[in-house]
């Protein structure tokens, strides 16, 4: 038992005793006017449920040793009952020894009604004396209940325990899951937009030479931030931008001035947290499926906003668009390889069903890439964090 429940004890039964003593003072009609007389019961009164405090613990560890089941009831009701009458009969005879004890000094004798001495046994306390090993097998059955009562809730409150434990597990090894399912993807994407990008530069390696020597200091600037980066499954929108710049001067160059970009990010905006290059194989679908298949100057325009409570971006190019590629106004599952399923299965990761990617047709011409996810910032996530620490 703890520290507490034992002063939880003790408070009981001197309460207990309180309350009992109090009782036998106002029914002390047949005492004699000697202090001893009238303190002996209330001491008797302290003393029986101190004994029963001292039994307490005893009793409990019983009623945790002795677990009652569907499977062994009988037994050890039968059982847990026999050592009731027997602590019942112990206590009694103790009690009825201090009792004896008392009625036999001299001091506590007083000169009964008619100035006679009290017979023997039959002092002041012949109440207390006679069998009395009922009332304590009650007591007995009271103290047990309870025991059995603190060991069901304490058994209650660890599988409680060992829930709270076993579900805080599995949440972290869903997190664990989830984070290395993104790893892989992450993993995935790198060496799909290496290829690709050494692809547009070894398509300029006779034309071009010097195009050629910048395209690689462009595209080892992006290897650095790709495999050098923290790791983070989110980073700031500003940060991709800056990425994606790299990345659009290889094209630029690739293209040799027929690749116009137009990048827009708005004030509310800027600070949100986005998936790590999530926009460049946006960019690179537009490249492929669109920019390359116009005779013209191709157009990329690259759009960032919030809507509330949501982020908004928009990757559109001014190609042939989505019905020369078969599809429709609105295709979710439209062609794409790596990159667009990569993004998908990234975005459902970090956001469940609070995100969305999809293809439409732009008016006039064109493709326009868009995708929807909760807008949140670094600050915001800071915030929340130190909150849902104040309330643990």
């Amino acid at each position: 038992m703890s520290r507490a429940e034992l002063l939880g004890v003790f408070a009981f039964w001197t309460l207990l005793g309180v309350l009992t003593a109090a009782n036998r003072v106002a029914d002390q009609r047949d005492f004699a006017f000697s202090p001893v007389a009238r303190t002996v019961p209330i001491a008797l009164a302290f003393q029986q449920m101190y004994l029963w405090a001292l039994m307490t613990p005893p009793v409990f560890w019983l009623a945790q040793r002795f677990r009652i089941d569907r499977s062994n009831a009988v037994k050890r009701i039968l059982l847990l009952l026999l050592i009731g009458v027997v602590l019942a009969a112990f206590i009694d005879q103790i009690n009825s020894w201090l009792v004896r004890t008392f009625e036999s000094r001299p001091d506590f004798r007083e000169p009964g009604r008619g100035g006679g001495r009290n017979p023997p046994g039959m002092g002041p306390m012949n109440f207390l004396l006679g069998p009395m090993i009922l009332n304590h097998f009650v007591l007995y059955t009271g103290v047990l209940a309870a025991g059995i009562a603190r060991d069901y809730f304490l058994r209650f409150r660890a599988r409680e325990r060992e829930t709270l434990r076993l579900q805080s597990e599995t949440a972290q090894l869903q997190t664990q899951l989830a984070q290395a399912r993104l790893s892989a993807l992450n993993a995935q994407l790198n060496p799909h937009f290496l290829f690709n990008t050494l692809h547009a530069v070894s398509s300029l390696v006779e034309r071009d030479p010097k195009g050629v020597r910048r395209m690689i200091a462009r595209l080892s600037e992006l290897l650095r931030y790709s495999l050098g980066g923290s790791g983070d499954n989110e980073v700031p929108i500003e940060q991709e931008i800056s990425f994606l710049e790299r990345y659009l001067e290889i094209m630029r160059i690739r293209f040799q001035g027929h690749l116009e970009v137009d990048v827009h990010l708005t004030e509310s905006a800027r600070g949100a947290l986005v998936p790590s290059l999530i926009l460049q194989p946006l960019v690179e679908n537009a490249v492929k499926h669109g920019v390359e298949k116009v005779a013209a100057v191709g157009r990329i325009e690259i759009e960032g906003r919030r809507d509330d409570a949501r982020l908004i971006l928009t990757v559109s190019d001014n190609g042939p668009g989505l019905e020369q590629r078969g599809g429709s106004d609105t295709v979710p599952d439209a062609e794409g390889g790596v990159g667009l399923e990569n993004i998908r299965q990234r975005l459902e990761q970090l956001y469940g069903s609070a995100q969305s990617l999809t293809l439409l047709a732009k008016p006039g011409g064109g493709t326009v890439a868009r995708i929807v996810l909760p807008f949140r910032s670094r600050s915001e996530l800071r915030t929340s964090a130190v909150d849902a620490e104040g309330g643990r």
